[in-house]
Protein backbone atom coordinates (compact mmCIF):
# COMPACT_ATOMS: atom_id res chain seq x y z
CA UNK A 1 0.00 0.00 0.00
CA UNK A 2 1.04 3.58 -0.54
CA UNK A 3 -0.50 7.03 -0.33
CA UNK A 4 -2.20 6.75 -3.73
CA UNK A 5 -3.55 3.20 -3.38
CA UNK A 6 -5.37 1.91 -0.34
CA UNK A 7 -5.47 -1.66 -1.71
CA UNK A 8 -2.50 -3.91 -2.39
CA UNK A 9 -1.95 -4.83 -6.02
CA UNK A 10 -3.59 -8.22 -6.53
CA UNK A 11 -1.62 -11.24 -7.76
CA UNK A 12 -4.13 -13.47 -9.54
CA UNK A 13 -1.86 -16.52 -9.96
CA UNK A 14 -2.45 -18.10 -6.51
CA UNK A 15 -6.21 -17.74 -6.99
CA UNK A 16 -6.96 -18.63 -10.61
CA UNK A 17 -8.38 -22.12 -11.08
CA UNK A 18 -7.10 -23.36 -7.73
CA UNK A 19 -8.44 -25.60 -5.01
CA UNK A 20 -8.19 -23.87 -1.65
CA UNK A 21 -8.69 -25.48 1.75
CA UNK A 22 -9.52 -23.43 4.82
CA UNK A 23 -9.75 -24.77 8.32
CA UNK A 24 -11.50 -22.34 10.65
CA UNK A 25 -10.26 -19.26 8.75
CA UNK A 26 -11.52 -16.31 10.76
CA UNK A 27 -13.53 -13.46 9.30
CA UNK A 28 -15.20 -10.48 10.93
CA UNK A 29 -18.74 -10.60 9.56
CA UNK A 30 -21.08 -7.69 8.90
CA UNK A 31 -23.95 -6.84 6.57
CA UNK A 32 -24.23 -4.24 3.82
CA UNK A 33 -27.45 -2.86 2.37
CA UNK A 34 -27.95 -3.19 -1.38
CA UNK A 35 -30.39 -2.26 -4.09
CA UNK A 36 -30.52 -4.97 -6.76
CA UNK A 37 -27.07 -6.19 -5.61
CA UNK A 38 -25.61 -2.68 -5.83
CA UNK A 39 -24.11 -1.93 -2.40
CA UNK A 40 -25.33 1.27 -0.79
CA UNK A 41 -23.18 1.46 2.34
CA UNK A 42 -20.19 -0.76 1.54
CA UNK A 43 -17.62 2.01 2.09
CA UNK A 44 -18.92 3.00 5.52
CA UNK A 45 -19.21 -0.65 6.64
CA UNK A 46 -15.62 -1.32 5.51
CA UNK A 47 -14.24 1.84 7.12
CA UNK A 48 -15.91 1.00 10.45
CA UNK A 49 -14.72 -2.61 10.46
CA UNK A 50 -11.17 -1.92 9.26
CA UNK A 51 -10.84 0.51 12.20
CA UNK A 52 -12.13 -2.16 14.61
CA UNK A 53 -9.66 -4.70 13.18
CA UNK A 54 -6.77 -2.24 13.45
CA UNK A 55 -7.67 -1.34 17.04
CA UNK A 56 -7.64 -5.04 17.95
CA UNK A 57 -4.29 -5.53 16.17
CA UNK A 58 -5.99 -8.28 14.14
CA UNK A 59 -4.97 -7.33 10.58
CA UNK A 60 -4.17 -10.49 8.60
CA UNK A 61 -1.16 -10.98 6.34
CA UNK A 62 -3.46 -10.94 3.31
CA UNK A 63 -6.57 -8.78 3.35
CA UNK A 64 -9.40 -10.89 1.96
CA UNK A 65 -12.89 -9.41 1.78
CA UNK A 66 -15.66 -11.77 0.73
CA UNK A 67 -19.33 -11.21 0.04
CA UNK A 68 -22.06 -13.80 -0.33
CA UNK A 69 -24.52 -11.62 -2.30
CA UNK A 70 -27.36 -13.59 -0.72
CA UNK A 71 -30.10 -11.06 -1.47
CA UNK A 72 -31.03 -8.30 -3.89
CA UNK A 73 -31.26 -6.04 -0.83
CA UNK A 74 -28.09 -6.89 1.08
CA UNK A 75 -25.09 -9.11 1.48
CA UNK A 76 -22.98 -10.54 4.24
CA UNK A 77 -19.38 -9.39 4.09
CA UNK A 78 -16.51 -11.38 5.54
CA UNK A 79 -13.28 -9.52 6.34
CA UNK A 80 -10.31 -11.75 7.12
CA UNK A 81 -8.78 -11.29 10.57
CA UNK A 82 -5.69 -12.72 12.21
CA UNK A 83 -7.47 -13.36 15.52
CA UNK A 84 -10.76 -12.83 17.33
CA UNK A 85 -11.87 -9.22 17.59
CA UNK A 86 -13.66 -8.06 20.75
CA UNK A 87 -17.31 -7.05 20.31
CA UNK A 88 -17.39 -8.21 16.68
CA UNK A 89 -19.16 -11.12 15.04
CA UNK A 90 -16.51 -13.61 13.95
CA UNK A 91 -17.26 -16.40 11.50
CA UNK A 92 -14.86 -19.27 10.88
CA UNK A 93 -15.00 -20.66 7.36
CA UNK A 94 -13.85 -24.22 6.79
CA UNK A 95 -13.93 -26.37 3.73
CA UNK A 96 -12.70 -26.80 0.21
CA UNK A 97 -13.22 -24.08 -2.38
CA UNK A 98 -12.61 -23.89 -6.10
CA UNK A 99 -11.49 -20.43 -7.15
CA UNK A 100 -11.47 -18.65 -10.48
CA UNK A 101 -10.37 -15.09 -11.27
CA UNK A 102 -12.39 -12.75 -13.45
CA UNK A 103 -11.57 -9.24 -14.69
CA UNK A 104 -13.97 -6.65 -15.96
CA UNK A 105 -16.96 -4.52 -15.03
CA UNK A 106 -19.38 -5.76 -12.38
CA UNK A 107 -22.14 -5.90 -14.98
CA UNK A 108 -20.50 -9.17 -16.13
CA UNK A 109 -21.15 -10.90 -12.82
CA UNK A 110 -24.05 -12.97 -14.20
CA UNK A 111 -21.78 -14.39 -16.93
CA UNK A 112 -19.04 -15.01 -14.34
CA UNK A 113 -21.45 -16.97 -12.13
CA UNK A 114 -22.53 -19.08 -15.10
CA UNK A 115 -18.88 -19.72 -16.04
CA UNK A 116 -18.04 -20.59 -12.43
CA UNK A 117 -20.91 -23.07 -12.26
CA UNK A 118 -19.54 -24.72 -15.41
CA UNK A 119 -16.03 -24.80 -13.96
CA UNK A 120 -17.26 -26.51 -10.77
CA UNK A 121 -19.21 -29.10 -12.81
CA UNK A 122 -16.16 -29.71 -15.04
CA UNK A 123 -14.27 -30.74 -11.91
CA UNK A 124 -17.02 -33.21 -11.01
CA UNK A 125 -18.00 -31.20 -7.92
CA UNK A 126 -21.20 -29.71 -6.56
CA UNK A 127 -21.41 -26.07 -5.51
CA UNK A 128 -22.63 -25.57 -1.93
CA UNK A 129 -22.15 -21.80 -1.62
CA UNK A 130 -20.61 -19.04 -3.72
CA UNK A 131 -18.49 -16.21 -2.35
CA UNK A 132 -17.19 -13.14 -4.17
CA UNK A 133 -13.72 -11.80 -3.33
CA UNK A 134 -13.49 -8.19 -4.44
CA UNK A 135 -9.74 -7.63 -4.62
CA UNK A 136 -9.67 -3.82 -4.77
CA UNK A 137 -11.86 -0.83 -4.16
CA UNK A 138 -13.11 0.95 -7.31
CA UNK A 139 -10.45 3.69 -6.95
CA UNK A 140 -7.56 1.21 -6.79
CA UNK A 141 -9.03 -1.01 -9.53
CA UNK A 142 -9.05 2.04 -11.80
CA UNK A 143 -5.46 2.95 -10.89
CA UNK A 144 -4.24 -0.63 -11.46
CA UNK A 145 -6.26 -0.97 -14.66
CA UNK A 146 -7.72 -4.29 -13.49
CA UNK A 147 -11.00 -5.04 -11.71
CA UNK A 148 -10.24 -8.54 -10.47
CA UNK A 149 -13.01 -10.48 -8.76
CA UNK A 150 -12.39 -14.00 -7.49
CA UNK A 151 -15.32 -16.35 -7.30
CA UNK A 152 -14.92 -18.99 -4.59
CA UNK A 153 -17.20 -21.99 -4.84
CA UNK A 154 -17.47 -23.96 -1.65
CA UNK A 155 -17.71 -27.61 -2.65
Amino acid sequence: MNDENCCEKFNSEPWDEKEIRWGNKKFLTDRVKSFLHIPLNFGSVMKKNIAIIAAANAKPEEMIILSDEDSLWGANVYIAVAKDVPNAKITALSGTFLSKVFDGPFKNIGAWIKEMNGYVKSKGKELKKLYFYYTACPKCAKKYGKNYVVLLAQI
